[in-house]
């Protein structure tokens, strides 16, 4: 039995399902969950010491690579002077510039712990500040768990057939109006008939947990006019996106402007950071200066937040976003023109440096796209890439992340391991 077998019978007998996040189970794809021992650059090893290229970067944080050596370094020394404090530090002070520099529509910004919490915390300001319940969401869009977003959702919900959870009482869920993503005109009528009710709007604006499916330009224009009219509140979930489609995030490329942002995993640059944050007359109603309460033990860990801003400083220098793009490109180009048999259909795309690969004829622009996809082929092409040495998502709906550190023979690599696995 190997070594992976070996930990998961063991964590099966103490963690449900002997995991502590649900896609990391493998149940979607089949098999034994590969237990990582190690990441450098690019890489990283599991229990029995097989190497593999990671396309997962701990779900996107790792714009850089894994451990890379800034931020280590940053690590290590912010640790040597303490773990945490549960008082205010320079770190937090400085992270909350960069921040408000980097996206100008963000004027106030509160560091939390997850993108779970900032995107709760972000939900129960708008409601705060419009005095309304109703909160709009879109189809396959996941903004974590929090019972009023589980509604819908993406990411394992979707995973595991389950798109809404146990758990999440009927009057909750009631107060959530879930619409198509990018069907502007069914927004259009959601806004006519119930506009004077809807507290805010969340979107991710490159879906990310039903696999990568970008807005449209169109869409996200409506979204924004709308709220604008009717009083709401416009979110966009850039967990996923923030500082990782581009240094402006998903909101510099499309040019549309939010009320509140929510930003996780780069900004934690592998520890666990989020934030929220806005415009300052919205944001000024969170407590100590207005009736919004929130908050949290380790929000602005001064380790975390080290990590995250040694992350941003190297991402944030001049053409870093051009290059990581261009690699990302080439790796989808060598995809879609990889040889294949007439009856398979594929293809792959990508937003910066999120890429997603679908058994489909075309890339999907909606849940209902997203579900026509050949789930079956998928699974066989995740397990024959591993087997190539080529870490991928477990999970048809999960979009995929190049990093700084993956080279020209990396993607070559990649490519050829996917060529082989098409032609089956």
């Amino acid at each position: 039995m190997s070594r992976n077998d070996q930990l998961f019978e063991r964590a099966q007998r103490r963690i449900p399902g002997g995991v502590n996040s649900p896609v990391r189970a493998f149940r979607a794809v089949g098999g034994t969950p590969r237990f990582l021992v190690r990441g450098e650059g690019a890489y990283v090893w599991d229990a029995d010491g097989a190497r593999y290229i990671d396309y997962v970067g701990s779900w996107g944080p790792l714009i850089l690579g894994h451990a890379h050596p800034a931020v280590v370094a940053a690590v290590r020394e912010t640790a040597l002077a303490g773990l945490s404090f549960g008082a205010p530090t320079a770190l937090e002070v400085e992270m909350a510039e960069l921040l408000c520099q980097a996206l100008p529509s963000i004027e106030l910004v509160r560091l939390v712990s997850s993108g779970t919490e900032a995107t709760m915390s972000a939900l129960r300001l708008a409601r705060g500040v419009t005095g309304r319940s109703l909160l709009v969401k879109f189809e396959g869009c996941y903004h974590g768990h929090a019972d009023a977003l589980l509604v819908k959702a993406g990411s394992g919900a979707l995973t595991f057939g389950h798109p809404s959870s146990a758990g999440v009482p009927a009057e909750t869920a009631a107060h959530t109006l879930v619409l198509g993503f990018n069907d502007a005109r069914q927004l259009e009528d959601a806004f006519r008939t119930r506009g004077a009710a809807i507290a805010a709007v969340i979107v991710e604006p490159v879906a990310g947990n039903m696999n990568l499916v970008p807005a449209r330009q169109e869409f996200l224009e409506v979204l924004r006019a709308l709220c604008t009219k009717h009083g709401a509140v416009l979110i966009f979930d850039e967990v996923m996106t923030g500082f990782r489609v581009g240094p402006r995030g998903a909101q510099g490329l499309y040019g549309v402007t939010p009320d509140l942002t929510t930003l996780g995993k780069v900004i934690g640059g592998g520890m666990p950071v989020g934030a929220f944050g806005g415009r300052r007359d919205i944001m000024a109603q969170i407590a100590p200066l207005g009736p919004v309460y929130q908050a949290g033990t380790l929000s602005g860990n001064p380790v975390a937040v080290a990590a995250g801003l040694a992350t941003l400083k190297c991402v944030l220098q001049p053409g870093f976003f051009e290059r990581l793009t261009a690699t990302t490109a080439t790796l989808v180009a060598g995809l879609n023109a990889a040889p294949r048999p007439d009856a398979v259909a594929f293809c792959a795309a990508h937003v910066g440096a999120m890429f997603g690969v679908y058994f489909r004829a075309r890339p999907p622009e909606s849940y209902a796209e997203v579900m026509q996809s050949d789930r079956a082929a998928f699974n066989r092409f995740f397990h024959a890439l591993l087997a190539d040495g080529v870490y991928l998502a477990p999970s048809a709906y999960e979009a995929g992340f190049v990093s700084a550190a993956h080279s020209a023979a990396d993607i070559a690599h990649t490519v050829g391991a996917a060529a082989r696995a098409l032609a089956g």
